[in-house]
């Protein structure tokens, strides 16, 4: 039988404790349609007084946890409380809304500038404090959107790369339990509460491997954690570092009746839909990373979108997910951002994320830090000029070295483009930054048919011998370089000889369309004509 694993690290807190492991790092967050509160909290997030009310509610939850707390525990909530409260941070907030932020984010930003400050502190004290605003921020965006931190099971062990102080002092350590830290600090208010309240907790181990419910030993007093046999070490990534080859393909091949190998991936909107990825699949050709935002306290929780794209990313597996950038604008409004000048202009997709970067900087780092967990790929939507790209490429490595800086574990993804203006269909050779190409037939066939949202049901039967032509004239402009169809014509039986004959090989559709396509395509030869007896 294998030996248990035992890691070295560094003492915070005496004492042996043993229990089943909580992962704080494990995605809680429940998919949209668990959210019951997802539509009221919504519609209320975006405004000053939004904000303020938020601010209130995170005030009023510390005061209580303050209740009937030790000194220490006192002072370091004072502190929390004191920050929320601090008039520099307001007049900060101000400014940046001055320069046309949205609050949220203004507010936001104006904490993570505080952060970066505290982290780059030349003394571990000051260093420690980081971890302590990071709390009051997503405690602030939680009541925001309606979705506050929650507990963990008493007597567990909790492991993450850190924890919060108000995390610490909400939870109930007369059942036991223990801390174990992949980072952290001796420092930190964690560690002073946990010597004070005699929690037995370890700092420094590295990343390890473990599932939720393993049994995990912390020994506070030698320094080391146990863990079960199969356990590991996971080494550290290399920062930035972008996957070699073709990331867009990978097993669930299927063949057409001439025997060419065809990638069927599926279309999901919601994290929950990724358990129609089985073994015949070849992973997620498409996931709308708007539809799992529903305001903007979400599009400003970085720690929040990094727990779904990894929740999807590990169930995937060693299979490929593709993560849309959020397509937001037109006719797809972010609750909250109603504020922006940019909407009234009709900007939609990577415009409006340009012309706001605050929201973009923040997903753009979830997804960095999400990649170390799976095959990520990043989409950029509705691009219709090269200079999109690189300009959203310079703001992921501008990101990718923030987190570097705050040794944060990153990969860069690669990096792509959804195909859905005509304009840049036809230009496809001049995308030379683009590391692969989706067609999204959806847009593609309303601007080329000059419809509008209500008439293109209507006209893309109409449409479609177009869209099909456009699309083998672009498809010979990849130059060799991963392409997909993600759009509905994807789904349509009807429209695969087309689709084939244009040279496309990998199909993304949605779960409940995969059946019917594959049946489809093992009827077709490779050039779209049906196979001899069929």
């Amino acid at each position: 039988m294998a030996e248990p694993l035992r890691l070295k690290a560094k003492s915070a807190s005496p004492g042996i404790a043993s229990g089943p492991a909580f992962l704080a790092e494990e995605p809680k967050a429940p998919s949209a349609a668990g959210r019951p509160d997802a539509a009221p909290a919504s519609r209320a997030v975006g405004g000053y007084g939004a904000l303020e009310k938020a601010i209130d509610i995170s005030i009023g939850e510390l005061e209580h946890l303050a209740d009937g707390a030790d000194a220490e525990s006192r002072d370091i909530i004072d502190f929390q409380i004191e920050v929320l409260r601090d008039p520099t941070i307001a007049e900060a907030t101000g400014a940046r809304m001055e320069a046309d932020e949205n609050v949220v984010f203004a507010w936001v930003a104006t904490l993570d500038a505080y952060i970066g400050e505290l982290e780059a502190a030349d003394e571990e004290q000051m260093r420690a404090r980081a971890v302590d605003i990071l709390d009051i921020k997503n405690r602030v965006l939680g009541a925001l959107a309606g979705t506050p931190i929650a507990d963990f099971p008493p007597g567990s062990v909790f492991v993450g790369k850190d924890m919060e102080p108000s995390r610490f002092l909400a939870h109930d350590w007369s059942k036991g339990g223990g801390i174990a830290l992949f980072a952290g600090s001796t420092a930190g208010h964690v560690a002073l509460l946990a010597r004070a309240k005699s929690v037995p907790m370890v700092i420094g181990t590295g990343r390890f491997s473990a599932a939720d419910g393993d049994p995990v030993s912390v020994d506070g007093n030698a320094g080391a954690v146990i863990l079960q046999a199969g356990s590991m070490l996971i080494p550290p990534l290399v920062p930035a570092q972008e996957p070699a080859g073709d990331t867009q393909t990978i097993g669930g091949e299927l063949r057409t009746a001439d025997g060419v190998p065809i990638l069927l991936s599926i279309n999901i909107n919601d994290p929950a839909e990724i358990d129609a990825l089985d073994p015949a699949t070849a992973g997620v050709g498409l996931m709308r990373s708007e539809f799992s935002v529903a305001s903007v306290a979400d599009a400003a929780n970085e720690e929040r979108q990094l727990a779904i794209y990894r929740s999807v990313l590990e169930q995937a597996g060693d299979r490929p997910v593709t993560i849309r950038m959020l397509d937001i604008g037109g006719d797809k409004p972010l609750a909250g951002l109603e504020d922006l000048p940019v909407l009234a202009s009709g900007l939609r997709g990577i415009r409006l994320l340009l012309a706001r970067p605050e929201i973009a900087r923040v997903q753009a780092r979830a997804l960095l830090r999400a990649a170390v967990f799976g095959r990520l790929s990043v989409m950029l939507p509705m691009v219709t000029f090269p200079d999109e790209i690189d300009r959203m490429r310079e703001l992921f490595r501008e990101e990718a070295e923030k987190l570097g800086r705050r040794a944060l574990p990153h990969r860069m993804p690669p990096i792509g483009m959804m195909v859905e203006v005509p304009s840049a269909a036809l230009m496809l050779d001049a995308f030379g930054a683009a590391a692969f190409f989706s067609f999204g037939t959806n847009d593609l066939t309303q601007y080329l048919a000059a419809s509008t949202r209500d008439d293109i049901d209507a006209d893309a039967g109409k449409a479609a011998p177009a869209v099909l032509r456009l699309l083998a004239q672009a498809v010979k402009l990849t130059a060799g370089k991963p392409v997909s169809i993600c759009g509905d014509m994807a789904g349509n039986p009807h429209y695969l000889p087309g689709l084939l004959a244009a040279g496309l090989r990998h199909f993304s559709v949605a779960p409940a369309r995969r059946p019917a396509i594959r049946s489809a395509i093992i009827g077709l030869n490779a050039d779209g004509t049906r196979a001899a007896g069929e």
